[in-house]
């Protein structure tokens, strides 16, 4: 955090130096980001992505859609468009907030070319099927995604009752948690371990952690098959 000297923010523990949250998915080939965080470019170089085949947008928040100009390397790169997929709600405002990328004028450099498409339920991206699972961040709707036995939630305080069923079965589930406190929009450690007794995945990685979960201590009081993620975490997961 900007201006902290809390003891995470200045940890020497690399677990503990965190970018806003993102996911590759790979498989048989294909390559799919859930979100375009604001660090995209910088993870990218360093963790040694090479090809972007299509994005999974969970909502339209800042620290989720930041880095969408960087897809346009990945265009140069299979010279081609990049399908973007995520609510009707969350793809208008995507048009709007980068409106440059799909009007008429060019305004110099590069520009990202993307092809919107809004989905709700099933739909497939390459040799993968997804469902997806609408939550509530407060008051705004949010979109997690699965395929196979693997979950990704993010920025969820609120799981209807219509999408619990849909989490049943699971192997790995990454869920975003920010703190041990309370928040309005977010889930805290104790709720989402409430909520870890409904779901029952087998094991399950908190994202999205504000700096005041330090990644040792934190790790020391979470129950067996509850760990926190970290920036480079690699899993092999069933999809």
């Amino acid at each position: 955090m900007i201006g902290c000297r809390c003891p995470v923010c200045t940890s020497d523990d690399p677990r503990d130096h965190r970018n806003r949250p993102g996911l590759l998915l790979q498989s048989d080939g294909v390559s799919i980001l859930v979100d375009t965080p604001p660090e995209l470019r910088l993870a990218c170089v360093r963790f040694g992505v090479e090809c972007v085949d299509a994005v999974l947008f969970t909502h339209h928040h800042a620290d989720h859609i930041f880095g969408l100009d960087d897809i346009r390397r990945f265009n140069a790169r299979r010279d081609g468009p990049i399908r973007c997929y995520g609510a009707e709600e969350t793809l208008v405002e995507i048009r709007s907030t980068f409106r440059y990328a799909f009007g008429t004028r060019h305004y110099g450099g590069g520009l990202p070319v993307i092809r919107l498409v809004p989905v709700d339920g099933r739909f497939r991206v390459g040799n993968l099927e997804f469902v997806t699972l609408p939550v509530w961040h407060g008051p705004t709707r949010v979109i997690g995604f699965r395929t196979g036995a693997f979950a990704y939630l993010t920025d969820v305080k609120v799981i209807p009752q219509e999408t619990v069923p849909l989490l049943q079965g699971l192997d790995t589930l990454v869920l975003g948690v920010l703190r041990w406190r309370e928040h309005p929009t977010h889930l805290s450690v104790p709720e989402a371990l409430e909520l870890l007794k409904v779901i029952h995945p087998r094991q399950t990685y908190f994202t999205h952690i504000a700096h005041d979960l330090g990644h040792e201590e934190t790790e020391r009081q979470l129950p067996a098959g509850v760990h926190l993620a970290y920036d480079g975490l690699a899993l092999e997961v069933d999809i």
